[in-house]
């Protein structure tokens, strides 16, 4: 497992489909649902100049929208309503699904790929985003 993508190796996006990968270890994750997920994702691309750090889509279900954070930055940070946090918090596991960058990876996508290993969508940036956006 090491994806390739602008040059730099990330050993944390499987090499085909997609896999669940303990949140916490590489990233914390935040997910917003359906639109609301969607619309917080256009607006995290305006206030970044097009580049809001990796993003993940889910086609089913929830339709969820999962940011991926640095490691532990989730943790100690209130959250609007709607916000499912998932991180490595004590006596806390929980599980994020990650694609591959090519090749068929339904229902998830990569609405926006990492640009390279270790940087991630800003955790203040996104917590005001959803704040000013979910209330």
């Amino acid at each position: 497992m090491n994806a390739q993508t602008r040059g730099a190796s990330i050993d944390w996006i499987p090499d085909s489909g997609f896999q669940l990968r303990k949140a916490g270890v590489h990233f914390d994750a935040v997910r917003v649902d359906g639109d609301d997920g969607r619309r917080l994702a256009d607006l995290m691309v305006r206030m970044t100049g097009g580049d809001p750090g990796p993003v993940v889509t889910e086609a089913n279900g929830c339709r969820g929208v999962y940011f991926l954070l640095p490691a532990a930055s989730t943790v100690n940070r209130s959250w609007p309503r709607g916000v499912i946090r998932y991180n490595s918090a004590m006596g806390c596991a929980g599980y994020v699904p990650v694609p591959a960058l090519e090749g068929p990876t339904w229902p998830l996508a990569w609405r926006f790929p990492p640009a390279g290993d270790g940087r991630f969508v800003h955790p203040l940036l996104l917590r005001t985003a959803a704040t000013e956006l979910l209330g």
